[in-house]
């Protein structure tokens, strides 16, 4: 492979393994900040203890993210520096922002949350968590609005004489409709994602614990005491129902704003849209492709097994005919015409199957959502060992179906790295060609290698310590003391032991 070749390798490894991590994030945080909400107003201990166990996976999570991501920023000069040299001055503004967003605010908050159990007014401890929660997510809609610009650039004149793209209207930077789009699908997904990963871990420890009626909870390597049916009913089952009412909301809302992105692309980025169907050659009202194959990756032999009729007529416009889809081919021969000999097109199988195989991800979800209301209609609890398999079972699918889309998304774009807008200035637009940096294939390689193997070392760490903490379960060192049970459901005292208490001698159990 060639330089240009093992640098986008690179660039997809490390953004694939990272990927892992944000959509997780950003919606787990504000499920966590939510729990602690309800213990707030309810006085609950059981939502208490929820917090505890779900925070302890959130900053784990929250943590490999942050190591993972820190490198992406730095290929951008390493990897890609013509790519830097072009759009620096437009890139550049977003993502500082999302710097001093992830650097700043949502370090702060996170440490003021973790070490402040006990320490700090009940209130301002809720605080820092909802601020962090709202941090996490202010960060995501920076990277977006970066990326937004690569796929549909607006805000930005080209300067002839420095060749290089430039700001000249941050406005219309932040208010770029494909940015706006894709973050609300983005976050939507992560919602997704997030409440199928409370309501799975829920599912199974309920079924678990009515199964067997006494689970031993441990406290390090030891067992200090047991869950009990009581706990099932007053932690797992509340978080479970929870789980499954933001997976409906944000189920809706993923297919709402995915179909809306979709309109756009078809629009404005005719190759992808019609990579996306394997629509070879500019027709009238095509199918839906629900099965196509090619063998050589290309449209010379691509054959439609399962095609709907009407259905993406209906899609793109509101209506069943007299819709006109421009083909690959024809929209190759158009951008040749305009931006001169070349390949425009993206890689046909990887367009197609990841936007089908992340359209099948949610079906992971929607099972989840149909069995989980079924068995725990009229406050009953469920006790299958199967039903807890299924809880856990569904929750990677929805990690495969975020990575799905975002490679999806960006493969679509090739070969493009700054997509051109048909209605911006003609003049923005680059090619990953264009955009890379003059290196030696193994200078490549070596970082290539390294990180693959880095990053692996990474996931296993972040499996180990997400699936130990899971199964053990939340510690009967998070239980509050019976006078503190008493004083936070008798009294509306502010004070910073109400409800709960420090101790300053008490071991860190990773986090806190």
């Amino acid at each position: 492979m060639d330089v240009l070749d093992l640098s986008r390798w690179q660039f997809g490894i490390t953004t694939v393994y990272h990927f892992i991590f944000v959509p997780l994030t950003l919606g787990l945080t504000v499920l966590v900040a939510i729990m602690q909400s309800m213990w707030m107003g309810t006085k609950k201990e059981g939502w208490y203890r929820a917090t505890k166990f779900f925070g302890k996976l959130m900053t784990i999570n929250f943590i490999l993210g942050v190591v993972t991501g820190i490198v992406q920023e730095f290929q951008f000069g390493m990897n890609w520096s013509g790519y830097s040299r072009y759009v620096g001055d437009v890139f550049g503004a977003p993502l500082a922002f999302e710097g001093l967003m992830a650097f700043f605010l949502e370090s702060t908050f996170l440490g003021l949350w973790l070490f402040g159990w006990g320490r700090l007014n009940k209130k301002v401890h809720l605080a820092t968590v909802w601020l962090f929660s709202i941090a996490t997510n202010i960060s995501a809609f920076w990277i977006i609005t970066a990326n937004g610009f690569m796929q549909h650039p607006v805000g930005a004149e080209f300067n002839p004489g420095t060749g290089r793209a430039e700001l000249v209207d941050f406005g219309a930077l932040l208010t770029n409709p494909f940015s706006l789009i894709a973050f609300a699908h983005v976050i939507a997904a992560a919602f997704l994602l997030s409440s199928v990963f409370v309501a799975g871990i829920a599912g199974w420890w309920m079924a678990r614990i009515v199964r067997n009626k006494n689970v031993p909870a441990y406290t390090g390597k030891e067992a200090t005491g047991t869950l009990t049916e009581e706990d099932a009913r007053t932690i797992f089952r509340p978080t479970f129902r929870m789980g499954l009412l933001v997976m409906i909301i944000a189920g809706l809302l993923t297919v709402a704003s995915g179909h809306v992105q979709m309109q756009w692309v078809f629009e404005d980025q005719p190759m992808k849209g019609a990579a996306a169907e394997m629509v070879c050659e500019t027709t009238e009202d095509p199918n839906f492709s629900v099965l196509s194959t090619t063998k050589t990756n290309s449209c010379e032999d691509v054959n439609e097994v399962i095609g709907v009729p009407a259905v993406l007529s209906l899609l793109l416009e509101f209506k069943p005919s007299g819709v006109t889809v421009q083909g690959v081919e024809n929209a190759q021969k158009h951008y040749e015409t305009i931006y001169g000999p070349g390949d425009y097109r993206p890689n046909l199988l990887v367009t197609y199957w990841m936007f089908r195989l992340m359209m099948l991800s949610g079906a992971f979800a929607v099972i989840l959502a149909l069995a989980g209301l079924w068995v725990t209609r009229k406050g009953k609890m469920p006790s299958s060992k199967g039903f807890g398999r299924l809880a856990i079972l569904c929750i990677p699918g929805l990690f495969f179906g975020n990575a799905f889309g975002w490679i999806m998304t960006e493969m679509g774009r090739q070969p493009w790295i700054v997509h051109p807008n048909p209605a911006g200035d003609p003049r923005i637009h680059l090619t990953v060609a264009e955009a890379v940096s003059p290196l030696e294939p193994y200078q490549v390689w070596i970082s290539v290698v390294g990180f693959t193997l880095v990053y692996l070392i990474l996931f296993v760490v972040w499996y180990y310590l997400m699936h130990r903490y899971v199964v053990t379960g939340p510690l009967e060192t998070d239980r509050l003391s019976p006078v503190a049970v008493a004083d936070s459901a008798d009294s509306d005292s502010d004070s910073a032991d109400s409800g709960e208490e420090a101790d300053d001698d008490a071991s860190l159990s990773f986090a806190y």
